[in-house]
């Protein structure tokens, strides 16, 4: 699918981006597929590792954009909106249940998921060599 025409700075920010968020779901998602909520309710433990799953399988989406850059236009776009909502989701839970401890070891998780669906989004807009 690839062919080896060099690749604007811009497609290849947007495939470094798309690998980088690879990368985090399917490790996260696998992790948390693998170690759960055990010490909650079964209901709580099972949305857990729904969403886990959902996390990883969104990983699989990001690697197979990446990797087919190239013909990607709004597949670029909606992932970004969805990292961006989960950051969103994250803000939220702050705001009502507080941060989580390490402070640092959130702040570190919410600054990637704000910062990188804006870093999509701007280079996703500026590529040139959609066909």
């Amino acid at each position: 699918m690839q062919t080896n025409q060099a690749m604007s700075i811009g497609t290849r920010v947007v495939q470094v981006c798309l690998f980088l968020a690879s990368a985090i779901a399917i490790f996260g998602g696998s992790l948390q597929m693998y170690l759960g909520e055990p010490t909650v309710s079964a209901r709580l433990d099972n949305i857990h590792r729904f969403m886990a799953g959902i996390y990883l399988s969104m990983g699989l989406i990001c690697f197979w954009a990446a990797y087919t850059i190239r013909i990607q236009r709004n597949l670029v776009y909606l992932i970004a909106l969805g990292i961006f909502i989960a950051a969103l989701g994250r803000v939220y839970s702050i705001s009502i249940v507080g941060l989580p401890e390490p402070p640092e070891l959130w702040i570190g998780y919410l600054t990637p998921e704000i910062l990188l669906p804006i870093i999509l989004v701007i280079a996703q807009s500026k590529r040139k060599e959609i066909q």
